[in-house]
């Protein structure tokens, strides 16, 4: 099963900006492609809802509250998926996670906290 870690998570200023890595091991790169991949967050006492995603067609999905602020991205060769986040507020304060989605098997990662604070 594909293992998932997340990195960039950190404390910053509102207004500030961040980019968050999600790396893909114990999977060859052509199984890598077939992942539909997304970030998602949670807040203390709030349920984990999406970010950003692929959609099956390819092209990227956003929540509507990061709309404009946010952007998925990924790296085949790397087999790694960023969330570059700008103009973030404390709103946005949340553990974020890395999904991979294959054959209707979801895996996820640990999570990276992101504060955004003054």
């Amino acid at each position: 099963q594909v293992q998932l870690v997340e990195s960039g998570g950190g404390l910053v200023q509102p207004g500030g900006s961040l980019r968050l890595s999600c790396v893909a091991s114990r999977t060859i790169l052509s199984v890598f492609t077939s992942y539909t991949m997304g970030w998602y967050r949670q807040a203390p006492g709030k349920e984990r809802e999406l970010v950003a995603t692929f959609t099956n067609g390819g092209g990227p999905n956003y929540a509507d509250d990061v709309k404009g602020r946010f952007t998925i991205s990924k790296n085949n060769s790397k087999k790694t998926v960023y969330l570059q986040m700008d103009n973030l507020n404390p709103e946005d304060t949340a553990v974020y996670y890395c999904k991979a989605t294959r054959g209707g098997i979801d895996s996820w990662g640990q999570g990276t906290q992101v504060t955004v604070s003054s």
